[in-house]
């Protein structure tokens, strides 16, 4: 029987050796177990302390960055406007230059056109255009000849005759050979 109890005490000293040295290698790792403990504790109340107006700052620029953007949007579309504007009245000037001009051709074309019918030889005028149709004397045969043959003119020849009123009608041509 004794050899059970002492199996059994062996077994028992063996057991509280293994014990204690567990107990020795743990101590140590519990020690530094506690110190990580410790120093994510300090951490976490810096985060908590730090985090939150870190945040709130952020939040803040983030909000100020939505504004200015807000702003240069608004920024843009004014020089757009603006731009747009400047356009119009480019285009509305261009259109008062042009009347200006074609106002300005008119006017030369009249005054030319006026000094033409002013300086021109006025056409003698006949006896017989003056007199009334009682006044009138009779027409002889000859005459009446040659007065047919006046009005059976071809229209070229006609229109040959009234040159001046073809160069009038050609203003822009002769303001265009003018300048």
């Amino acid at each position: 029987m004794i050899e059970p109890l002492f199996w059994l005490g062996l077994s028992l000293l063996l057991v509280a050796t293994s014990l204690t040295a567990v107990l020795v290698a743990a101590i140590p790792a519990l020690q530094e177990l506690a110190r990580a403990a410790r120093s994510a504790e300090k951490l976490f109340d810096t985060l908590s302390r730090e985090l939150p107006p870190t945040l709130d700052a952020i939040r803040v620029t983030g909000l100020e960055i939505t504004d200015l953007s807000d702003d240069v949007s608004q920024g843009v579309k004014s020089a757009s406007q603006v731009v747009k504007q400047v356009d119009q009245s480019l285009d509305t000037a261009r259109k008062q230059a042009q009347n200006l001009q074609v106002g300005t051709r008119s006017v030369l074309v009249g005054v030319k056109a006026a000094w033409k019918n002013l300086t021109r030889q006025k056409p003698t005028r006949r006896i017989s255009d003056r007199l009334t149709d009682n006044e009138k004397p009779a027409l002889t045969l000859r005459e009446r000849e040659v007065f047919r043959q006046q009005n059976h003119r071809i229209k070229a020849e006609a229109y040959r005759i009234n040159d001046a009123y073809n160069e009038t009608a050609n203003w822009e041509t002769d303001f265009d050979d003018e300048d």
